[in-house]
C-alpha cells in the first residue's frame, strides 16, 4: 500500500501536466480555448472572474507593428547612404553626372519597382517631415559654415536678388502664365490672375538644397558661390511671404491696397522676425556654452537643440524658420568654438556634416519615388511656358539687377558671373513641398500645379545641374581656390580694414567698413567678456587665428604618424605643447 502510496500522486501529476500540454497545443492561444471550454459548458468563474487557461510560452514571435516606422525609416537612411557611396565609388559616373541626378533617378526607380509589385501607398515626401525632418539639418549646415566675410560684404547684392529678384520672378510668371491660361487651346480659362500668382510665387525661390547638391562638385569660385547660395537661403521669407499672401487672395478673391500695404509689412516681420528669433537663441546658446567646460560630452547637444528649438519656434509664428536657422548658426559659432573643446568641435562638423548629407540624399530620393506615385494632369501648354518662363524671367531679372547693382559695386560682376548667377537658379524640394500644401478647391488645378513644378525641378536639374560643370570650364570660369589663408595674408587683411576704416574717418564718410569696426570694438568690449570664458575673452582675434593654425599643424603633425618629420619641420614650442 506504501508503494501505491507513493505512485499514485506522481501519477496523478504527470496526467495533469500531459493534460496542460495537450490542452495547450490543441488551442495554444487564449481565444481558442476560451471558446472551446464556451462550447463544452466548462467555464468558471471564482469570486466573479473568469479562469484562464495557461498558454504555452512563447518562443518566437513576429510584431512588425510594434517597430514598424523606425524600422522602415532606418532602412531608407541605410538605403540613401549605401546609394551615396556606391555614386562615389565610380569616379566617372559621379564626375560627368551631379549626385542629385542620381539620387532622383533611384527615386524613380525605386517608386516604378513598387507600382510593378502592387504596393498601393508609396513613400512620400511629405510636406511636415520635410519642413520639420529633413530641411533644417541641412540649413543648420550651410548657416553654421556660413563665411561670414563674404556674405556680409557682398550683402547688398545677396539682398537684391533674393528680394526683388524673386518678387520680378514671382510676378513675371504668374502674370504670363495667366494670359496663356486666356488661350481657349489651353483648355485653362478657369485659372485666374491670383491663382497663376500663388504658382508664380511658389516656383519663383531658388532651391538652397539643388544649389548646395550641384555647386558643391563644381567648385565655383567664392563669390559666385555666396551669391548663388546667399540668395536661395535669403528668399525664404519673400516665398513664404507670397505664398500666404496669394493664397489668402485667391480664397477671397478680391486684393486691396490695404492687403498689399500688410503684405509689405508681413515680409518685413517674417524675414527680420527670424532673424531675431535665431540671434536670440544663438547668445542663449553661445552663453549655455561657457558654462560646460566641466562637461564636455554634452557641448555639441546645445549647438543642435538651441539650434532646431530656434526653427521651430520661428515656425511657431509663421516667420522664417530658415532665417532663423541662419542667424543662429552665424552667431553661436565665434562664441562656441571658443568655449568648446576640440573633440566637441569635431563631432559638430562631422555630425552636422553627415546629418545634412543623409537629408539631402533622402529628399532626393523621396523626390523620385513621389513622382512616379503622386497625382498628375499633364498639359502640355501650361508646363512647357512654365519652365520657358522660369529661364526667361531669371535671365531678364539677372541682367537687369546686375546693371543697377554695378554702379554700387567696386569689383563689378562680369558678363560670365552674370550668366552663372542666372544659370544656377535651381528649383527643388520646397517648391515640391509648397505645391503639397496647396489646400484648393479645384484638385484639378492642384495636380497641374504639381505636374509642372516636377517638370521645372527635373529640368533645373538634369539639364542646368548636368550642364553647369562643362560650361564653367568652357567660359574658363574662376574656380574655387582650396589653399586655406597663411597666417601672412591674414595680418594683410586686417591691415586693410583698418586702413580703410581710418580712411573713412579722414574722409567723414560711414561706409561699412566704419560700421564694422564699431560692431567689433562692442563684440570686443562687452559681447566676448559674457559669451566666452575664461582668458580668451581678452584674446586679440590675430593671435586667436594664429593659435588655431599653431594647432591645426600640430594635429596634422601628430595624425601623419612621423617622429622624423618632428625634427625636420621644427614646428613652434606652442605646436609641441
Amino acid at each position: 500500500m506504501k508503494k501505491f502510496d507513493y505512485i499514485s500522486p506522481t501519477l496523478g501529476l504527470l496526467l495533469l501536466l500531459a493534460f496542460v500540454l495537450l490542452q495547450g497545443s490543441v488551442f495554444p492561444y487564449g481565444a481558442d480555448a476560451s471558446s472551446q471550454h464556451a462550447k463544452d459548458g466548462c467555464s468558471s468563474t471564482h469570486e466573479g472572474k473568469p479562469n484562464r487557461t495557461k498558454k504555452v510560452f512563447p518562443v518566437l514571435s513576429f510584431e512588425y507593428d510594434h517597430i514598424k516606422t523606425p524600422f522602415e525609416v532606418s532602412l531608407w537612411v541605410l538605403f540613401a547612404s549605401l546609394m551615396k557611396l556606391g555614386f562615389h565609388l565610380v569616379p566617372r559616373l559621379s564626375s560627368i553626372v551631379p549626385e542629385s541626378c542620381l539620387l532622383i533617378v533611384v527615386g524613380l526607380l525605386v517608386g516604378g519597382l513598387s507600382k510593378l509589385i502592387g504596393e498601393s501607398e508609396l513613400p512620400k515626401l511629405d510636406s511636415g517631415n520635410f519642413f520639420l525632418v529633413l530641411l533644417p539639418p541641412i540649413i543648420l549646415d550651410a548657416g553654421y559654415f556660413l563665411p561670414i566675410r563674404p556674405f556680409m560684404e557682398n550683402l547688398g547684392t545677396i539682398l537684391m536678388f533674393a528680394v526683388v529678384g524673386t518678387l520680378w520672378n514671382a510676378f513675371f510668371i504668374g502674370s504670363v502664365l495667366f494670359a496663356v491660361c486666356q488661350i481657349p487651346a489651353a483648355g485653362l480659362t478657369h485659372l485666374g490672375l491670383l491663382s497663376c500668382l500663388l504658382f508664380g510665387s511658389i516656383i519663383s525661390a531658388v532651391d538652397p538644397v539643388a544649389v548646395l547638391a550641384v555647386f558643391e562638385e563644381i567648385h565655383i569660385n567664392e563669390l559666385l558661390h555666396i551669391l548663388v547660395f546667399g540668395e536661395s537661403l535669403l528668399n525664404d521669407a519673400v516665398t513664404v511671404v507670397l505664398y500666404h499672401l496669394f493664397e489668402e487672395f485667391s480664397a477671397f478673391g478680391t486684393v486691396t491696397v490695404l492687403d498689399g500695404f500688410l503684405g509689405v509689412i508681413s515680409f518685413l516681420i517674417v524675414a527680420f522676425g527670424g532673424v531675431l528669433v535665431g540671434a536670440i537663441y544663438g547668445i542663449l546658446a553661445a552663453f549655455t556654452s561657457r558654462f560646460t567646460s566641466h562637461m564636455r560630452v554634452i557641448e555639441p547637444l546645445f549647438v543642435f537643440v538651441y539650434s532646431y528649438i530656434a526653427y521651430l519656434s520661428a515656425e511657431l509664428f509663421h516667420l522664417s524658420g530658415i532665417m532663423a536657422l541662419i542667424a543662429c548658426g552665424a552667431v553661436m559659432r565665434p562664441y562656441v568654438e571658443a568655449n568648446i573643446s576640440h573633440k566637441s568641435h569635431t563631432t559638430i562638423k562631422y555630425f552636422l556634416k553627415m546629418w545634412s548629407s543623409v537629408s539631402e540624399t533622402l529628399i532626393f530620393i523621396l523626390l523620385g519615388v513621389a513622382t512616379v506615385g503622386g497625382p498628375h494632369n499633364w498639359n502640355w501648354i501650361f508646363v512647357t511656358s512654365t519652365v520657358f518662363l522660369c529661364l526667361v524671367a531669371r535671365v531678364i531679372g539677372v541682367i537687369g539687377l546686375t546693371f543697377i547693382i554695378n554702379k554700387f559695386r567696386i569689383v563689378k560682376l562680369t558678363t560670365k558671373d552674370q550668366f552663372i548667377v542666372a544659370y544656377g537658379g535651381l528649383r527643388g524640394a520646397i517648391a515640391f513641398s509648397l505645391g503639397f500644401l496647396l489646400e484648393v478647391e479645384d484638385e484639378e488645378m492642384r495636380h497641374i500645379f504639381l505636374t509642372a513644378i516636377i517638370t521645372v525641378i527635373f529640368f533645373t536639374v538634369f539639364v542646368q545641374g548636368m550642364t553647369i560643370k562643362p560650361l564653367v570650364e568652357l567660359l574658363a570660369v574662376k574656380k574655387k581656390q582650396e589653399a586655406k589663408r597663411s597666417i601672412n595674408e591674414e595680418i594683410h587683411i586686417q591691415f586693410l580694414d583698418h586702413l580703410l576704416t581710418g580712411i573713412e574717418d579722414i574722409c567723414g564718410h560711414y561706409g561699412h567698413h566704419h560700421w564694422k569696426d564699431k560692431m567689433n570694438r562692442f563684440n570686443r568690449k562687452y559681447v566676448k567678456k559674457c559669451l566666452i570664458a575664461g582668458e580668451r575673452s581678452k584674446e586679440p582675434q590675430l593671435i586667436a587665428f594664429y593659435h588655431k593654425l599653431e594647432f591645426k599643424q600640430a594635429i596634422q603633425l601628430v595624425e601623419s604618424g612621423g617622429g622624423g618629420k618632428l625634427s625636420s619641420a621644427l614646428p613652434s614650442t606652442v605646436s609641441i605643447q
